[in-house]
């Protein structure tokens, strides 16, 4: 964790109590803002909260969803905690999503995401990270747009999960929703980001701040 930071949860402080969407915030329980290592290397980026986040207000935790992606972090040496971790120990990684409230019946309007999007600006350019994981195709979609020179529809998450896509001043790294990924997806992903990711020095993708 980032020597400076006080909390992996929330560590920017942003608004727990958002009302911006109507639509949402009597059905949601809990504006799930991002969590982990502010001085991050990865992010990771799913389109909502998982129902277990919605309820424990700790993105990726409380579902098969989240215990997937846990152990894939702690696979990938990001978290020293178990899979099922209420908060996990994470260092070098921080998981977000493009939007913070879950509706149980139905996914984020273009709206809501457009709404959401300066929370997952700011993190981003706070923590300035080097890999970004978009996870799902409306993530990959959203992300490829603000960060390549790919339009929504370009990129096929199926085909490019477990690849490098370059982008302006990032990387993305593409994954498969969780909920839909299989065990062999989730190994292919672990093995490109040890054998292609870890094996070089992407600190060369752009400069890094001061931190």
């Amino acid at each position: 964790m980032d020597a400076g930071q006080d909390t992996l949860a929330n560590p920017f402080g942003m608004d727990a109590e958002c009302r911006n969407c109507e639509a949402l915030c009597d059905v949601r329980t809990n504006v799930v803002h991002g969590y982990g290592d502010v001085g991050a290397e990865f992010c990771f980026v799913a389109e909502r909260p998982h129902s277990g986040a919605d309820r424990t207000g700790v993105p990726f935790t409380g579902d098969d969803a989240g215990r997937r992606l846990q152990r894939i972090l702690g696979e990938l040496g990001f978290a020293r905690s178990d899979p099922d971790a209420a908060e996990p120990d994470l260092q070098n990684a921080f998981v977000t999503y493009l939007t913070r409230c879950r509706h149980s019946d139905r996914r984020p309007t273009d709206a809501e995401v457009r709404t959401c999007e300066p929370y997952l600006n700011a993190e981003l350019r706070m923590i300035n990270p080097e890999i970004i994981v978009p996870i799902g195709q409306r993530t990959l979609d959203a992300l490829a747009t603000d960060y390549t020179t790919n339009r929504p529809g370009d990129i096929d998450v199926e085909a490019a999960h477990a690849t490098t896509v370059r982008g302006r001043g990032f990387e993305l790294v593409p994954m498969v929703a969780l909920e839909a990924q299989t065990d062999a997806q989730t190994d292919a992903f672990v093995d490109h980001l040890l054998d292609n990711v870890f094996s070089r020095d992407y600190r060369q993708t752009k400069g890094r701040r001061e931190r």
